[in-house]
């Protein structure tokens, strides 16, 4: 995966290798169409709530009381003075070690992104004394700190770095970047942080740095108190990370089935058994009438083990009359998407709060995890699970009706620090994840467009009135890979179709946004603000210089930035899975999301510049003849770029006698740049041809003569219950279809023609 290249990425492939698969979509809005775009109006409530930041200006203290900590907040006491600067992220103490989980610390690492980390391999220090029972799994990042996953959503992150590592989140928020300070007294040392957010790129929602000013004090006694003095960022997770390992564990319920003599012993679910460990976890044993399947058994994959809480009152007695509130699931999966993901089979766990380890012990199952979200110590739901054989939607097994259960001995760890009190808990850890409204799932999105309008889009593109919890401004997208208004299979590009029925088409849809697009990122202007310079943006420069050769006309193309999004992510729909045989050897082109970028992947029909390298990836390189190779433009797809003839094949616009012979680049090692500044690279050149690409995939089909030439995306306008869509939203969103109409049929050498029709 290429950060540079895809701010967005589709990662279609990575998607569906690390997540299970989704269950079929249903409508979550309703529908309506203003001009040409379609407005689509959420159910009220169906993304959740925000919880945005109301720290600012204020200092959390949290007091150790036995192994716990009391919590209060109050007014701001901020030390102006911050000491000296940290050239990277490591600190060691001189004065006195910092007790803190269960240890005493005499160094430790602070994150760029607003967090501290203690780890005993975090570079000379170690912790001194102490009966802690380990460090659990670290997830320290680049400047040392704490690191959640690319995609992560910050309303989950904060349950996931539970028992982690041990970890303190002053104001945890990946992306951040800036200079952070520490100041060590006799009693205590001061961190403190002044961070933007990222600013300027495609993938930013602001052109400018943002002023971001927290500190953190570390005290002898263990105290800690987190201030705030000036805060623009609203989303980030905050709170204190011990790790928790005493493995206390109380029993509170029991959900029996009945016997299924007619079920495999390992499908038959006897009981559901639930505990509570360390009054904060919630482990959930399933137990079977025979021995559960090991990993490494293929009769894994496509088995799906569900437990479902539902807190709904009346509480259900039948599963079909269940709203369950969260859904922990124990999915059997052997590889990626088409089975190309590599690795071994194995159980993959989802739902919220829960870990991601599994343990398989004879007849049982087990896994465990703070409460899901929405869920509370000593509330009564009613708790029922099933098992599902075959795949997504899958074949149901067996089931076990709702029984209710008190969630007894167990607390929630996310509090409203904001209203805690100092009498409240102790708690044996604590933090508040603020974030923006919940991502949709991707089947509701195109299922709720289809159901209302009928299945007559190929595509199609989602943009909002509001931000969702992403750190992202872009998308990735996916879809079934439909095949346009005929229907039939897309073969030859090494990509399946699949799941037509959970994206509610009958096999014309194709590929779609997987969230809506916020209409004040970056990308979803016409052009950049005026007035930015390399004094207050220096990522304008970046952008300025990137688009400095612009079309042929002298022109600054308009909403450059949502092309190279919206072009990158479509193009998805047919790259880059493939790979050649050259010889006897296979050598894959892409790695399931992009080009290689050793890939010769000159674009055919260049959108604005004379020389361009592939929206897909790849690069345009120039061989000189002495075992080096100039990259005359790069895997970037900012500024928006075309389609090189092997995505041209790929897509059915061109025979497979157009694509000219090209090459990858293997075993490449920098090696200067010329006078241009362009980069200069040894590296192995191996040929491909497109009959090499056939040996693997098979031909392209259906062939030039008989694929789809005419699209059609619908552009969606998403706006929450009870609210209209601003001006600035379909304006923007207008200009953005006529631009994306206007940028296909000119990459596409007007081979090829793109709707935007509602009707």
């Amino acid at each position: 995966m290429f950060w540079m290249i895809s701010g967005a990425m589709a990662l279609a492939v990575l998607l569906h290798a690390q997540e299970p698969p989704q269950e079929p979509g249903k409508s979550i809005g309703s529908i309506s169409t203003q001009g040409n775009l379609i407005v689509f109006t959420l159910n009220d409530g169906v993304l959740g709530k925000a919880n945005l930041f109301d720290l600012a200006g204020r200092t959390v203290r949290f007091t150790p009381d036995g192994a716990g900590y009391r919590v209060e907040t109050g007014a701001l006491k901020w030390d102006a003075e911050f000491g000296s600067e940290l050239t990277g992220g490591q600190v060691s103490l001189k004065n006195f070690a910092f007790p803190f989980s269960g240890k005493s610390w005499d160094s430790f690492s602070v994150g760029v992104t607003g967090s501290i980390a203690f780890t005993e391999a975090a570079g000379g220090g170690a912790a001194r004394g102490g009966t802690g029972a380990g460090d659990g799994v670290g997830r320290g990042g680049r400047g040392g700190g704490v690191t959640i996953g690319r995609f992560d959503e910050l309303r989950e992150a904060g349950r996931s770095l539970v028992n982690a590592q041990p970890a303190i989140c002053v104001f945890m928020k990946p992306r951040m970047s800036g200079q952070r300070f520490v100041k060590e007294l006799a009693d205590r040392v001061v961190v403190t942080w002044s961070l933007t957010e990222p600013y300027g790129n495609i993938q930013d929602f602001s052109w400018t740095p943002t002023v971001n000013r927290f500190q953190a004090v570390l005290g002898k006694d263990g105290s800690v108190e987190m201030s705030y003095q000036q805060m623009a960022a609203k989303d980030a997770i905050v709170g204190l990370y011990p790790v928790v390992t005493g493995g206390t564990e109380k029993p509170f319920g029991t959900v029996a089935g009945e016997e299924h003599p007619a079920v495999a012993p390992h499908l038959d679910i006897k009981s559901v058994k639930l505990a509570a460990v360390d009054e904060l976890f919630l482990k959930v044993t399933l137990e079977m009438r025979g021995p559960a399947l090991p990993e490494s058994d293929p009769g894994v994959v496509g088995l799906t083990y569900h437990v479902y809480f539902d807190g709904h009152k009346p509480l259900p007695v039948r599963a079909e009359n269940a709203h369950a509130d969260a859904v922990w699931t124990i999915r059997g999966v052997g590889g990626g998407r088409g089975g190309r993901g590599g690795g071994a089979n194995r159980y993959m766990v989802s739902g919220s709060g829960v870990s991601r380890t599994v343990k398989v012990d004879g007849n049982t199952i087990s896994v465990q995890g703070v409460l899901p979200e929405g869920l509370k110590g000593g509330q009564q739901v009613a708790v029922y699970a099933d098992v599902t054989t075959g795949g997504m939607p899958g074949t149901t097994a067996m089931q076990i009706a709702p029984k209710a259960v008190t969630l007894a001995g167990i607390r929630d760890p996310e509090l409203h620090l904001s209203a805690v009190k100092k009498d409240d808990g102790p708690f044996p850890l604590v933090y508040e994840s603020f974030h923006y409204l919940s991502l949709p799932k991707m089947r509701d999105l195109s299922c709720t467009v289809i159901k209302a309008l009928g299945d007559k889009f190929d595509m199609l593109a989602y943009y909002s009135d509001f931000r969702i919890d992403n750190q992202e401004a872009g998308t990735p997208s996916d879809g079934p890979l439909g095949g346009g208004p005929a229907g039939g299979a897309v073969t030859g590009i090494g990509a399946p179709q699949e799941g037509l029925a959970g994206y509610c088409t009958q096999g014309r849809f194709q590929w779609e946004f997987i969230q809506p697009v916020y209409v004040g990122s970056n990308q979803m202007w016409e052009f950049p603000p005026e007035g930015l310079t390399d004094t207050n943006a220096h990522n304008i420069v970046t952008y300025t210089h990137q688009i400095g050769e612009r079309s042929p006309d002298g022109k600054l193309l308009s909403y450059d930035y949502a092309m190279s999004q919206i072009g990158h992510e479509i193009g998805h729909r047919w790259a880059a899975f493939i790979s050649a045989k050259v010889g006897s050897e296979t050598i894959r082109l892409g790695d399931g999301a992009h080009w290689v970028a050793g890939l010769q992947a000159q674009v055919a029909f260049p959108y604005q510049r004379p020389t361009e390298a592939s929206a897909m990836g790849g690069g345009v390189w120039q061989d000189n003849f002495d075992g080096t190779f100039t990259q005359l433009d790069d895997n970037y797809y900012v500024p928006a770029t075309g389609w090189s003839y092997l995505d041209l094949y790929l897509i059915g616009l061109i025979a497979r006698s157009e694509v000219p012979d090209f090459f990858v680049l293997r075993n490449m090692v920098a090696a200067g740049r010329d006078a241009n500044g362009h980069p200069i690279f040894k590296a192995d050149r191996t040929k491909i041809t497109v009959q090499d690409v056939i040996a693997v995939e098979g031909p392209r089909l259906p062939d030039v003569d008989h694929s789809q030439k005419k699209f059609n995306t619908g552009m969606v306008v998403v706006i929450e219950h009870g609210k209209k869509p601003s001006p600035e939203l379909i304006e923007r969103t207008n200009g953005i279809r006529l631009r994306w109409m206007d940028y296909w049929e000119t990459t596409t050498g007007h081979r090829a023609s793109m709707t935007t029709e509602v009707k």
